[in-house]
């Protein structure tokens, strides 16, 4: 895989380093260490994490698949993805990962550990439903959103919001190469630049462009019921989806109310 570095990333996320995109792989710096991305982690391979999974693949990536029932079970899912890809335990899946992303429930949070994820860009899909993530009493009081609670659980991991706003068909459907007239947009929310760079990076390779939503305590806005979750990329009765380009995406997120 190579990438050239992106204008778009500069001006949404100010100056980022010409040499942090290399041919082989995104680089990106934590702590004034730079590493050379070439692996996602997955910690949780339903639907929207296989998608990202079946992404990464073809944009050049290796992925290291896991979920909660062990290794075997994803035997399937390695198989069809190809030599790219393998299954591991969710501590090796994060420990393997140059970042990570979190694909599960939130009541499944405090279950993740911590210590693998010190210092890496970690992607949080995950939405709070309490029908079936029970009452968190830190997320019903408004002490944090989801994306907040789990930055409380992973102690030195940079957080970032992502992939939770949009359908895991259209997530699939709708990549498109960097310049395309219809490529769609995701937004991010995060609290380091430089996670956000590399989150940004990768997104690139996969097919689509971003939005910075600002800090991680703005991930409110991109939510289940705010304008920029679903509805920017068309009905779920579409599979293919509808393009949704940067404009849209930011007056949706500008519109979220609380």
């Amino acid at each position: 895989m190579s990438m050239a570095p992106s204008t778009r990333l500069e001006h949404a996320f100010g100056a980022i380093d010409r040499e942090a995109v290399l041919a082989g792989g995104i680089r990106r710096v934590l702590a004034g260490l730079a590493v050379n991305m070439t692996t996602v982690g997955l910690i949780g391979s339903g639907r929207i994490g296989s998608t990202v999974a079946r992404l990464a693949v073809d944009a050049g990536h290796d992925v290291v698949l896991s979920n909660s029932r062990g290794p075997e079970t994803l035997r399937d899912l390695v198989a069809e993805l190809g030599p790219q890809a393998r299954a591991a335990t969710r501590e090796e899946a994060a420990a393997a990962g140059d970042i990570v992303v979190v694909s599960l429930p939130v009541k499944a949070y405090p279950k993740i550990a911590s210590a693998p994820l010190a210092g890496k860009a970690v992607l949080d899909t995950g939405n709070y439903y309490p029908a079936r993530d029970g009452q968190i009493p830190e997320i019903d009081d408004g002490t944090f959103f989801d994306s907040e609670y789990l930055r409380q659980q992973l102690t030195g991991a940079e957080v970032v919001k992502v992939f939770n706003n949009i359908f895991f068909r259209h997530l699939l459907n709708l990549p498109r190469p960097a310049g395309a007239a219809d490529r769609s947009y995701l937004p991010i929310a995060g609290d380091s630049a430089a996670a956000k760079g590399a989150v940004a990076s990768f997104l690139d390779s996969i097919g689509y462009g971003t939005v910075d939503g600002g800090a991680l305590a703005d991930g409110w806005r991109q939510l289940p019921g705010t304008p920029v979750y679903g509805t920017p990329y068309g009905s779920f009765d579409d599979e293919k989806g509808t393009p949704a380009g940067a404009d849209v995406i930011r007056a949706a997120l500008a519109a979220a109310t609380r």
